[in-house]
């Protein structure tokens, strides 16, 4: 059914709510078509956002205008940096290639395309837009593990996507997957490029025309019911578009992944995705009501939209996690809420881990729900304070000294085991200040103490920036990556301390003469466990293959996180990466359903991306 028609039916069946506000709202989406416009090709977030050394001061500071801390020096930051990884930032140790600063590859250096003609025939007639330029389809060859952007920096890949088509809507969708199907072409779905389970690398054996099906340009809200609390949206929006035109309404989603302003709603679809608000907005799965995919064999939906059914098993689970193998997510109706009155940071300091994770595991208990409350390690402690930047004026220079006085001399905490909880809370403002109090009454009965609304505020905009100082530590021979899991609350404390040991122990028996970086923080929290967020890095100063040794290194932790009785993955997904494990997390048996739908549904391996299985 041509989408006109299709918008024609929905707006008919929406006909009498006077809340309603039906047809197709446009979506100027913050992402253009052609991304490395505005994003760098080569590193993660937008060009002009990344830390830089300030020539004159000599210290690092946070360019661009888009963050907190943009455009502001971080007086405490270098000699942070310097200290932890033992580097000199005043020389750039970084190979020749490896430089943040190459504008892009250069094009004999991207392998040339495989080409099918009759499909791209057959595309040009049904005005389908594509492009064979290299750059665009180098773009879309990775997404943000540090091997791939290693290679983008240092080496080439073995193969890359031969041609880029921008599908505009469900039915274009459709289209193209019949096309592939016909002409034996390979598909691997492209949303927001965030990916770190190595998802969207292409196969370097897939002798086939591989397609980068990028979503980007489905971008619409193709209404919205208050009535019912639900909204139908193109899957390629990205997450920070999708909020704000949902705001025009008064209403939000509430799912706030660390890549929202990059990543898109299928890809949450795809990966089973989570957001730092999930206590009161739920995980992705919470949120759908209703999603449609395309596969090689027709679409696949259900009949209704209502809010349960018992049917069988249930066929949005095919789809949640499938990660690119089965088919494209077009359309979702999401769950939406009406934007709380009333939003509130807050931070509590503990004198150490274990009682941080005791608190959090009893604010469950008492079944309270902040939006957001994540516990930081020692060392996320004093990175965050590093990050701070300089103080504007004298008498707030005085209150931080008093502050880290009266918490060190008076209280007795020791700033080498000191952690802190971020908290966010969201609501009613009489909900909101009633739940503020009965939390810290929960913490101070753990040796916590309150530490103030901006140090919450700026904990939860450090998430954002996170994610760029890997860019920073490339220059000066520093690799860095991220890996997450879930775990039950008897184990998390165990788990913790295991990981961080067995990254210790894997660094010093590669050689590396420096101490890893290894930290954590718990970041969601459950009735009968938490998800655990670990950050590592290490200078890779005469190693002759640093990826093979961080991905070593990184395998070794993830074995240890399931002999802890840690998960494969709580909501970054399996991928390429993680499918060793995924037999001894699903057992045999389950890896063997998998297969069955995978051959039901696309026999010819049309969405050839090759995760989850073999």
């Amino acid at each position: 059914m041509p989408i006109n028609e299709r918008l024609e039916t929905i707006k008919r069946h929406l006909a009498g709510s006077q809340n309603e506000k039906p047809g197709v709202h446009e979506v100027k989406s913050a992402i253009p078509k052609r991304r490395q416009e505005l994003l760098k090709w080569n590193g993660w977030g937008y060009k002009d956002s990344k830390f830089v050394l300030n020539s004159k001061l000599h210290q690092l500071e946070f360019s661009g205008n888009r963050y907190p801390i943009g455009n502001k020096v971080l007086p405490n930051f270098r000699t942070w940096v310097e200290n932890v990884f033992g580097i000199d930032l005043t020389v750039h140790f970084a190979p020749q290639g490896t430089s943040s600063n190459r504008e892009v590859i250069k094009e004999e250096d991207i392998p040339k395309p495989i080409v099918n003609e009759e499909f791209l025939e057959e595309l040009k007639e049904l005005g389908i837009d594509y492009t064979l330029d290299p750059q665009d389809r180098l773009y879309r060859a990775h997404g943000h593990t540090m091997r791939e952007i290693f290679i983008l920096r240092a080496s080439k890949f073995e193969r890359v996507p031969d041609v880029v088509v921008w599908p505009t809507c469900h039915d274009d969708v459709v289209s193209i997957v019949q096309l592939a199907t016909k002409y034996n072409v390979a598909i691997i779905p492209y949303g927001g490029g965030t990916s770190v389970s190595g998802a969207v690398e292409c196969p370097p054996n897939e002798t086939r025309m591989i397609v980068s099906l990028d979503t980007s340009q489905m971008n619409k809200i193709l209404w919205v019911n208050k009535d019912n609390s639900t909204a139908l949206v193109e899957a390629g929006i990205i997450g920070q578009d999708l909020e704000r035109e949902l705001a025009k309404y008064g209403l939000c989603t509430g799912h706030e992944p660390d890549s929202c302003e990059f990543s898109s709603l299928g890809g949450w679809v795809a990966t089973r995705a989570s957001g730092m608000k999930k206590n009161i907005y739920g995980n992705i799965e919470d949120m759908l009501v209703h999603v449609k995919m395309v596969t090689p064999r027709g679409e696949i939906q259900k009949n209704c939209q209502v809010p349960r059914i018992s049917s069988g098993p249930d066929i949005h689970q095919f789809i949640l996690g499938s990660e690119g193998t089965l088919g494209v997510v077009t359309e979702v109706i999401i769950r939406v809420r009406p934007i709380p009155p009333c939003s509130k940071y807050g931070s509590i300091v503990f004198p150490s881990f274990e009682p941080g994770v005791e608190c959090l595991r009893e604010v469950v208990r008492q079944q309270l729900k902040p939006a957001s409350m994540r516990l930081m390690d020692n060392l996320q402690f004093t990175f965050g304070h590093a990050l701070k930047p300089e103080s504007s004026s004298a008498l707030e220079t005085i209150i931080d000294q008093l502050k880290k006085f009266y918490v060190t001399q008076i209280k007795g905490y020791d700033v080498h085991k000191m952690c802190v909880v971020t908290l966010l809370m969201e609501g009613a403002k009489e909900d909101v200040e009633n739940l503020e109090k009965r939390i810290y009454n929960i913490a101070a009965k753990y040796g916590g103490m309150p530490a103030g609304e901006d140090n919450g505020r700026r904990g939860y905009m450090l998430t954002y920036v996170i994610a760029y100082i890997r860019d920073l530590g490339l220059d000066y021979g520093v690799v860095s990556e991220s890996f997450e899991t879930s775990v039950p609350w008897d184990k998390v404390i165990d788990l913790c301390r295991n990981v961080k040991d067995r990254i210790q122990r894997e660094v010093r028996n590669h050689g590396i003469q420096f101490p890893a970086f290894a930290s954590c923080r718990v970041t969601q929290s459950y009735d009968v466990g938490a998800c655990v967020y670990f950050y590592f890095a290490f200078g890779y100063f005469g190693l002759s293959d640093p990826v093979h040794t961080y991905e070593s290194i990184e395998a070794a932790a993830r074995d240890e996180i399931i002999a802890s009785g840690g998960s494969i993955s709580h909501h970054h997904g399996v991928g390429k990466l993680r499918k060793r494990w995924l037999q001894q997390t699903v057992s045999g048996v389950g890896v063997n359903m998998i297969r069955a739908v995978k051959q039901s549904v696309d026999p010819l391996n049309i969405f050839a991306s090759g995760n989850l299985l073999d």
